[in-house]
């Protein structure tokens, strides 16, 4: 190996550019054996080649290394922790990618280097600067501007997409300044990809001038009051601590501590072998064959893949064996886990813990699958005893890894971006390991998968994923833990049990994974996972993590005081009847109804006793007061028993706060649930439940603030259905609900009446769920012929909404399935049925794509919505529907009322462009109730 000297070139490829370069210049690309994605990898490898290929004669390096950032983490964030905090996140099927383009730098006999704690471009830097002292050459294949304070005195750079050299001279082009004033004009103007702060206001060009009159920042910073411009004078005055760390961050460092020389960069012509046998592994067939081709050699076999039209078919997998399962008991089993994991670049994580309140639980072991049929539990807090022993030891089981040993150990993994980490739920454990400090990332959901690929069509659930994917039928958690009074927390269970209860559900998640990855490709549903399922876990996570401070005292006023008003409607009720009776008891009224007082519409059930649901109530209460008053009562019991009596239950002990929890993967629409408490169906339309908003409260010194979508399912509605006279009635800012009132019954808008805009309003919202005249009725208390005429009215004045019914159910029953504005598939199996199902299914076909479009924009919204507030003193709390509340600084309320609703009106952008405008409604209080 020769000595690096003056005649020697030394070429430095930023694989990040490389990297970045291919993956957006091609379309998605997955592996046909697995569903590996690999278009980043295929375009890494065919610029690589060309470029190398390209290099003869004096542009021919003497020695060459592809240079990667090892991580995110770097001595920049110790200096400034806000250092690229701007920065998108690696696009989720570009993570896996990764290692994969480092394996194939080592593939065509390239140095690949990375250095912890340091980013690729000062390893460039110190690289170059050793290079040019030993009189050598250096080329840096990039076109990072970043880069360019390195060019000259025998450093240049190449933009191998434009072909183009970039001299002394192509630095002043671009900044206005040669090389070395590059980082004094970085410093003054900032960089918002990089988070760099700079001075505010002052951009490349004003910093070019600044610089080439006082000839470097240093004596621009002392000669400042000479300034002429008093605004960009104060600006460098107040601002210069920031200036100077902004020098800091940008200039690059070339005294990076590398651990291999100038001469280990030596270049290498590639081993056939080696090379081909990388490229038959990504089944890179058109570049396999070119490069045999030129080494004269055969090419490896290939399998041929499936027909592009024909799904491929669902991989072959090892049967299912927990007794084959690992446990993992010591540190050196566990780092020898944790190092195929890296290797593989996925690895499926469970955890086991001792409840289902994942804010409150404690964790008892994870469990961890990279191939399928080998996976292994690490048990770390088991207790003595066994599982039949309910009452046994709190001392641990012997043969465990110390809990904070094994989180020390896989906190560095399950944080590792280029290390994908699969579950069932996910968002569970990442909140679960989180307490424990761990943050787990990047994510894939197979809930989440299924969820996009199967919307409609069964429920998402692991075991029965298992049963109906994979047809295995997962070891039932009631076995372990048993049931009723006797039933254990899963510390309790013996070692062995847990094994194979553990590794099984990890095992069978990696499964799930394979299968559904590339089936999300094939049903046109990656961008729905990648940019609206996916996203969402961390924020939602971070969300119900923060919960909401909820005050006790409030809520017991309220208590008592619907207990009060209860009595007094239950003296109503018991005039209105000739007699007493318990309100709560369907029997009892049901007799008072039907019996005593001879209403119409009883009907009996098996037991014998009558039907009193709120359905057969509505009906009455259009013809009778006392089962109006009946649905009052059962309103407030409703509000008593379900909130402020059991949200006092909910207040978590440490944190003072109610933590929620979201159901990503219920509703078939997209829509999100609230469970463990539900604070979603909080009822608004009366005083008592809007009241109940008054005990959600902000902590002293902030303040809640409600951001609202004003009507957007209507706006969607006049968007998909055409209707022109809506959608101008939106851009104009009219009250809609008054506007169709005056469609409908020919009355003026200066003649308009509250009732009359209440009915049009109660049919605006009812159309859009496919309301009768039926529903319609029970809901303004009116009769059904006059209910039906109001339905009958409206489609005659606003004909294309019929019109969208109609195709809509059509394409439904054609395709089994309905779509949003945004490519999410809600399948409709019932679309076809007969009897009382079919007018629901028919509904429900209807509805979904509106109602889905919304739930779409409004995750679009959340997803957007941490790194566009990152800045403020503002967390988000809940998400209610088409509502985000936040809690926010007093001196800030208006700053995130300002950047939350550009995020929410901007939020179908750019996929979808509506004909109408998206309205956000805002408010801030010291409550919910005061907020909305």
């Amino acid at each position: 190996m020769g000595t690096f000297g003056k005649d020697s070139h030394l070429h430095l490829i930023d694989g990040s550019a490389f990297i970045f370069r291919a993956y957006h210049a091609l379309p998605p690309l997955t592996r046909k054996s697995d569903g590996l994605p690999i278009g980043a990898v295929s375009g890494f490898c065919n610029m690589l080649d060309r470029y190398v290929e390209g290099k003869t004669g004096d542009d021919a390096p003497t020695h060459i290394a592809v240079i990667f950032d090892k991580g995110s983490h770097t001595f920049r964030n110790d200096m400034y922790d806000l250092y690229k905090a701007n920065r998108e996140a690696m696009p989720e099927d570009l993570r896996p990618q990764m290692p994969l383009t480092r394996r194939a730098t080592e593939a065509f006999n390239i140095a690949c280097k990375e250095l912890e704690g340091y980013e690729a471009d000062d390893i460039i830097a110190t690289l170059s600067c050793q290079a040019r002292d030993a009189g050598g050459r250096v080329t840096i294949i990039s076109s990072d501007k970043d880069l360019m304070q390195l060019v000259g005195n025998g450093v240049e750079m190449f933009d191998a997409m434009k072909n183009k050299r970039i001299d002394r001279e192509g630095v002043f082009e671009k900044f206005g300044v040669y090389p070395e004033g590059v980082v004094d004009v970085q410093s003054l103007a900032g960089d918002s990809v990089d988070n760099v702060p700079g001075a505010p206001g002052i951009g490349v060009k004003t910093a070019a001038l600044l610089i080439n009159e006082y000839g470097s920042l240093e004596a621009l910073l002392e000669r400042a009051e000479e300034i002429k411009q008093p605004k960009r004078r104060q600006t460098l005055i107040d601002n210069r601590a920031q200036i100077e760390l902004s020098k800091r961050l940008v200039a690059l460092d070339c005294n990076t501590p590398l651990d291999f020389t100038l001469d280990d960069l030596e270049a290498r012509q590639p081993v056939p072998e080696t090379l081909l046998g990388f490229l038959a592994e990504m089944e890179f067939r058109t570049l396999t064959k070119r490069i045999s081709d030129r080494f004269n050699v055969d090419a490896p076999v290939i399998a041929d893949a499936p027909a592009a039209e024909t799904p491929a078919a669902a991989p072959e997998f090892p049967t299912i064996a927990p007794d084959a399962y690992d446990c993992v008991r010591s540190l050196d089993d566990l780092d020898a886990w944790i190092a195929q994991a890296h290797e593989t670049g996925w690895v499926a994580v469970d955890t086991e813990t001792t409840g289902l309140n994942e804010m409150r639980a404690d964790l008892v072991g994870i469990s961890m699958a990279i191939v399928p049929g080998k996976a292994c539990y690490i048990p770390l807090t088991h207790k003595t005893g066994n599982a039949d022993d309910l009452f046994g030891s709190d001392e641990l089981a012997e043969g465990q890894i110390p809990l904070q040993a094994a989180l020390d150990r896989l906190k560095p993994l399950l944080e590792d971006p280029s290390v994908i980490k699969i579950g069932q739920n996910m968002k569970y454990d990442a909140k679960l390991l989180s307490r424990y400090g761990v943050e787990v990332a990047p994510i894939d959901d197979t809930m989440l998968m299924s969820y996009a690929l199967h919307g409609g069509e069964h429920g998402h659930g692991m075991d029965l994923l298992a049963e109906k994917y994979l047809g295995h039928q997962t070891i039932p958690i009631k076995d372990l833990l048993g049931s009723g009074k006797s039933q254990i927390t899963f510390d309790r269970v013996g070692i062995d049990d847990a094994v194979k209860y553990a590794a099984e559900d990890a095992d069978v998640t990696l499964r799930l994974w394979h299968l559904f990855k590339p089936q999300l490709h094939q049903a046109k549903v990656t961008r729905v996972y990648e940019t609206m399922e996916r996203p969402l876990v961390p924020v939602l996570a971070k969300m119900e993590m923060s919960g909401i401070k909820v005050d006790r005292d409030t809520l017991s006023r309220m208590s008592n005081a619907f207990a009060q008003k209860m009595a007094g409607l239950e003296a109503e009720i018991h005039e209105l009847a000739g007699a007493s009776f318990n309100v709560g008891s369907p029997k009892q009224l049901g007799e008072i109804l039907f019996d005593k007082m001879g209403l119409e519409g009883g009907k009996k059930g098996k037991t014998g006793a009558y039907a009193t649901g709120a359905d057969i109530l509505e009906d009455l209460a259009t013809e009778h007061e006392l089962p109006r008053r009946v649905l009052d009562w059962r309103q407030l019991s409703k509000l008593k028993s379900t909130y402020t009596d059991a949200l006092q239950e909910h207040i978590n002990p440490e944190t003072g706060r109610v933590h929620t929890s979201y159901v990503i993967a219920g509703a078939n629409t997209g829509r999100l649930a609230s469970t463990d408490p539900n604070l979603q169906n909080i009822p608004v339309r009366t005083e008592e439940g809007r009241r109940i908003r008054e005990a959600f409260v902000s902590e002293p010194g902030k303040k809640l603030v409600s951001l609202d979508y004003s009507q957007i399912e209507l706006r969607i509605l006049a968007h998909v259905a055409g209707i022109d006279s809506l959608k101008q009635a939106f851009r104009d800012g009219e009250d809609i609900h008054a506007m169709t009132a005056s469609e409908m019954f020919n009355v003026p808008l200066d003649q308009m009446t509250p009732e009359i805009r209440r009915q049009a309003k109660a049919i605006n919202f009812g159309v859009i769920y496919g309301i009768s005249g039926f529903g319609l009725a029970r809901n303004l208390r009116i009769p059904r012929a006059e209910a039906q005429a109001f339905i009958d009215r409206y489609f005659e004045r606003f004909p294309g909404i019929k019109t969208y019914m109609d195709d809509t159910i059509a394409f439904a029953k054609d395709n089994q399935r309905v779509e949003t504005l945004f490519g999410r598939v809600i399948h409709t199996p019932e679309i076809a049925a007969k009897g009382p199902r079919a007018g629901f299914a028919r509904r429900a076909a209807i509805n979904a794509p509106i109602q889905g479009t919304a739930a779409d924009i409004i995750r679009r919204a959340m997803i957007r919505m941490p790194d566009a507030i990152a800045k403020l003193p503002a967390k988000m709390l809940l998400q209610v529907h088409d509502e985000l509340l936040f809690e926010v600084s007093d001196e800030a309320v208006d700053d995130l009322i300002s950047v939350a609703k550009d995020v929410m009106e901007g939020a179908a952008h750019p996929v979808v462009h509506l004909d109408v405008p998206l309205v956000v409604d805002a408010g801030a209080g010291d409550n919910w109730a005061a907020a909305h």
